[in-house]
């Protein structure tokens, strides 16, 4: 089995010893998402805001491992609210379109990241 980090251009660099992503096998492990810019400080205050900064961001990872929506088979949110999920959920469908990947949602009373309301985690098939 192969296995591969990756680091992806001119997102914030980890805030520990992690990679943005990892490949093992035909199988991409993307580490949970937090909504900063490239400078790591978080960007907007609402969870609409934080939730299109998260996306975009995964998009990019997914793209740099030569994936995309599509390919994702499992995602992880972890929410500060759970009452979110209705307001993140219109975000979520435009990102991954007709696919459907298994989900967990989970509340949680705090993020790594100070002002974070939600990180997103997930894994893909690689074709």
């Amino acid at each position: 089995m192969t296995r591969r980090e990756i680091m992806v251009d001119g997102l914030a660099p980890p805030i520990s010893h992690y990679a943005h992503a990892v490949i093992a096998g035909d199988a991409l492990y993307v580490s949970g998402i937090v909504p900063v810019g490239a400078d790591g400080e978080v960007v907007g205050e609402d969870v609409v805001a934080q939730a299109r900064q998260v996306f975009e961001i995964m998009g990019r990872v997914l793209a740099a491992a030569g994936a995309s929506p599509a390919d994702v088979v499992k995602v992880t949110i972890y929410l500060l609210d759970v009452d979110d999920r209705p307001k993140i959920n219109p975000l979520r469908q435009e990102f991954f379109g007709d696919s459907r990947p298994a989900s967990t949602l989970v509340e949680v009373s705090r993020l790594a990241v100070e002002g974070a309301r939600l990180e997103i985690e997930a894994i893909a098939q690689l074709r």
